[in-house]
């Protein structure tokens, strides 16, 4: 099944394509590679998950910013390219996540974001190269911050 297709049948809502906050562009085209910038947990009313995994958020709840994250990066690609179904594969993840010195589970936050570009690209195209690492803060107090890269189609 096509991703267009998959947004459908698992009832997904992207975010508004978020602007840029300062001098760059969300995703850069090079070829038949995308480059897109990191991008926040922006929820449907254009606010943010805000915190720190470890103090003000869960697990549980970084989980689920990794994820909000993914939807935004969707609604990104789908506006840069007129259709999530020009995606190939997605290549390579660096996820960043806004939490205490002693936290120790980043890969699990992350997985929020993984796991749900594996049910929309399959796990063939959608599970690429990956790093997550903590971070002492991220801009606004963000929860995750979320960068990548995709293989499209001219």
């Amino acid at each position: 099944m096509n991703p267009e297709a998959r947004i459908q049948e698992l009832h997904l809502v992207l975010p508004p394509a978020p602007k840029p906050v300062a001098v760059y562009k969300p995703a850069v085209l090079v070829g038949t590679m995308l480059y897109v910038s990191g991008h926040g947990p922006l929820k449907a009313d254009m606010t943010q998950i805000l915190g720190r995994v470890g103090d003000d958020l869960t697990l549980e709840q970084g989980y689920q910013a990794a994820r909000q994250v993914g939807l935004a990066i969707l609604s990104t690609v789908r506006n840069t390219l007129g259709s999530l179904d020009k995606v190939k594969r997605l290549v390579k993840t660096l996820g960043m996540v806004n939490c205490t010195p002693d936290f120790k589970d980043h890969p699990k936050v992350i997985n929020g974001f993984s796991e749900l570009m594996a049910d929309v690209f399959g796990k063939e195209n959608g599970i690429g190269a990956r790093s997550a690492v903590g971070m002492a803060s991220l801009p606004g107090n963000i929860a995750v911050e979320i960068e990548c890269i995709f293989e499209v189609t001219p």
